[in-house]
């Protein structure tokens, strides 16, 4: 008897084939003990609400919201044929069936990925197939033919996967109620006669649009402002300069540059005295490993072109490729039963590295920590090594392995040093002399304004005057030596060096040069998708450096938004949404993503908590803490409140408020080579901001006059091919023709005129 094995892609099975020296078929592999088949990801999608009511084919306000009383799954849609099966679907799936119904097996091992998703991409297929045969589960984090033998040995009963499986089908299903009802609702809200679009409603799409809003309206609402700095170069008595920077307790930014070049004037070529000296060695630790979302931050941010969800896919190729470990994790540690297994990964891979001879394995809770994982580890290499790679694939995997080798590198000794300087000598002006700085041993000055003072002070209050800076003021000089690079040597990370001079506390320097510097606040910068990703891993909560523990925690608690497997993704959706758009590394909101934002009556969508709970929910369905039953009686109620909620409500739909537009660029400029996009007015470049001037406008009076209009379809034949034809044209006389419209420039106006050739 024999056992059959179902893996979830083709080139899965063929990592257990080649473990189990099982030998190819047509659509499975077949050994001694195991046949192995596979799946394409999902073969099975939930039904199509025409599926459960024929009447559903037509979308009408008044059926909604739907909510079917049984859930049921068919054969996926082919992608050009939706009412049909997708023919490479139906024939792997009558390989399924014919394997698992064989008389000679006698059970079904699960080999899908061992995550959410992965589990009900099984667990669908054996329940539409009905199968009463055994099923058992194969728990794996890499593909190599050592895992899968030890897997094999460990074999879990699948039905211990339950929590794990209610979790996939709630989220499946809560996703299906929400983008059916709010997706049809809000596009039949919208429609605008033959111009009527699909708008994409999401539970994950909503709040990441709203991240991205929220940072456009910082950066659109930000006001210019300056501040003034103060920069003092000091020489020692040995002629070595320095530079420090004029603090007044923790501020050393000033709104009254006036002031400051007085006080600049009144201390220039003085002395100084070194009223402090502060050295500190410190320690810096290897970044943690890889999880899925740093990877795809750390690749997007260094690599021109790259995207997360290219990244995800490169690393599930490694991954298939037996590799890296599995990449779709949360975790920036590792599980201490691997402690033994990758002690020997190691050994294979710094044999290979220059710094082999500075590595030394250890067990580092920054390394190996069980309660910081979950489900599966950080993303590692396997002992395999490659024999060849492609470039992009080549950049993942030295990523993956050099942070890898990084740990095991000794950590990066730095040593920092900050002085304090005060000015010694008394201000001369005519009168009395300023108190300053006493001995050399005897500690601040008596005059100073302690820190904390100044910094509450109220906002309205004056600005300091010079000699206010001078009694209350210091210079502060910082110095960083890189003592030992470390880990820093692997990754190739700047070691720049500030050196300051040999001095001590006590030593009396010259300030030479004082100068004020103007400094403009910067707004925020635009999120990429490395700050996109953190901010959605991290459900908008921010965290220090220091905080590194508690947000790892938060992260793993399942709190965020969507799940590592499925951020990239929605970043995609998005854009192939027209909801956002990618300017080099930045994005933004498109028009259309801004006006839904500002006017879907949906507003718990948008609040990153609220979704973050949910995304919470489902992560304590798998702990066990909650029911699939009482999220989706959760979900079906949000559901038909939401559908009330859009109905009901005036602004959204209201082309007063900004009618939806066509997703996506309609082509190219001809001006620039941006994208041109719909507004409601035009078709305008994309770049306008920056000065580009290209548009063709909706109410064009030249094409009015002949009876049609500018239509999204007519300018996007128009860039595309240069010309667009029309038949029955109407002139000023009546008469009817056919024309091809040229949208040409005017090389001495620099406009944009149409010119028109007659067709017979």
């Amino acid at each position: 008897m024999k056992k059959l094995i179902l893996a979830e892609k083709p080139s899965v099975a063929k990592n257990i084939a080649d473990a189990t020296d099982a030998v190819r078929k047509n659509g499975y592999y077949e050994g001694k003990e195991y046949i192995i088949t596979w799946a394409f990801g999902h073969l099975l999608q939930l039904y199509d609400a025409k599926d459960y009511d024929p009447e559903m084919k037509v979308w009408r306000m008044e059926k909604f919201p739907y909510i079917p009383e049984e859930f049921h799954y068919k054969l996926k849609s082919d992608g050009k044929k939706k009412d049909q099966p997708d023919a490479g679907v139906a024939r792997q799936m009558n390989v399924i069936r014919e394997l698992a119904m064989r008389a000679d097996v006698e059970g079904i091992i699960s080999a899908t990925d061992d995550d959410r998703e992965g589990q009900i991409i099984a667990d669908e297929i054996l329940d539409y197939l009905k199968t009463d045969k055994p099923v058992e589960r194969i728990l794996l984090n890499e593909w190599t033919a050592a895992e899968v033998q030890r897997g094999l040995g460990s074999l879990r009963p699948n039905k211990e996967m339950q929590s794990l499986q209610d979790a996939g089908f709630g989220r499946q299903i809560a996703d299906w109620l929400i983008g059916i009802n709010l997706t049809s609702v809000a596009t039949l809200k919208c429609r605008n006669g033959k111009n009527s679009r699909l708008l994409n409603i999401g539970r994950v799409l909503m709040p990441t649009l709203k991240i991205i809003y929220d940072r456009d309206k910082e950066i659109r609402d930000f006001k210019v402002t300056k501040y003034y700095k103060l920069k003092g170069i000091f020489e020692t008595d040995a002629k070595k300069r320095f530079e420090g920077i004029y603090y007044v307790g923790k501020n050393e930014k000033f709104d009254a540059p006036d002031e400051l070049d007085k006080l600049a004037r009144m201390i220039e070529g003085r002395p100084a005295k070194i009223t402090d000296k502060k050295v500190t060695k410190k320690k810096e630790y290897a970044p943690y490993l890889f999880n899925l979302s740093n990877l795809q931050g750390f690749i997007t941010s260094k690599y021109r072109g790259w995207t997360s969800d290219k990244v995800l896919k490169t690393a599930q190729d490694l991954y298939e490729k037996k590799l890296i470990t599995y990449p779709r994790t949360a975790s920036v540690v590792l599980d201490e039963s691997l402690i033994g297994k990758v002690k020997k990964v190691l050994e294979i891979h710094q044999a290979s590295s220059p710094y082999r001879d500075q590595m030394k394995f250890h067990t580092s809770k920054r390394i190996f920590d069980s309660k910081k994982v979950e489900s599966h580890s950080a993303i590692i290499p396997t002992y395999m090594t490659p024999k060849s790679l492609k470039d992009e694939e080549r950049i993942v995997y030295e990523a993956v392995r050099t942070r890898f080798l990084a740990q095991f590198m000794p950590v990066a000794l730095a040593e920092d040093t900050e002085l304090t300087l005060r000015m010694t000598d008394a201000l001369s002006d005519g009168g009395a002399d300023v108190p300053t700085t006493g001995s050399a041993d005897s500690g601040p000055d008596a005059a100073e304004v302690p820190a904390k003072e100044t910094a509450d002070a109220p906002e309205d209050a004056p600005p300091l005057t010079a000699e206010e800076m001078f009694r209350q003021g210091h210079f502060l000089a910082k110095g960083k030596i890189q003592l030992e690079p470390g880990w820093k040597l692997l990754e190739g990370v700047d070691t720049k060096e500030v050196l300051l001079p040999k001095v001590e506390k006590g030593d009396i320097v010259t300030l030479t040069k004082a100068e004020v510097n103007e400094v403009e606040r910067k707004p925020p910068k635009p999120h990429t998708e490395k700050t996109l990703l953190r901010v959605m891993e991290t459900c908008g909560r921010k965290y220090e450096e220091k905080d590194d523990q508690e947000m790892m925690m938060a992260i793993l608690s399942g709190f965020s938004i969507g799940t590592p497997a499925t951020r990239a993704e929605t970043i995609k959706k998005l854009k192939d949404a027209g909801y956002i758009q990618a300017k080099g590394k930045s994005l933004s909101c498109t028009e259309l993503g801004t006006k839904l934002v500002e006017t879907f009556p949906v507003r718990e969508l948008f609040d990153l908590e609220y979704t973050g709970r949910l995304e919470k929910t489902l992560s304590d369905i798998e702990k066990k803490k909650h029911t699939k039953e009482e999220f989706l009686h959760f979900v079906t109620e949000f559901v038909k409140t939401s559908v009330e909620e859009i109905k009901k409500d005036d602004k959204f739909g209201n082309p007063s408020a900004g009618t939806p537009l066509h997703q996506g660029p309609v082509g190219k400029c001809p001006e620039c080579g941006a994208d041109v996009i719909e507004t409601e007015k035009a078709f305008g470049c994309s770049r306008w901001r920056e000065g580009c001037k290209f548009a063709i406008w909706k109410n064009d009076t030249f094409i009015t006059s002949l009876g049609k209009k500018v239509s999204y379809e007519m300018v996007k034949i128009l860039l595309e091919h240069g010309k667009v034809g029309f038949r029955g044209c109407v002139s000023k006389k009546g008469n009817k023709f056919a024309a091809y419209f040229f949208y040409e420039k005017d090389e001495k106006s620099g406009r944009y005129r149409w010119r028109l050739e007659f067709i017979d």
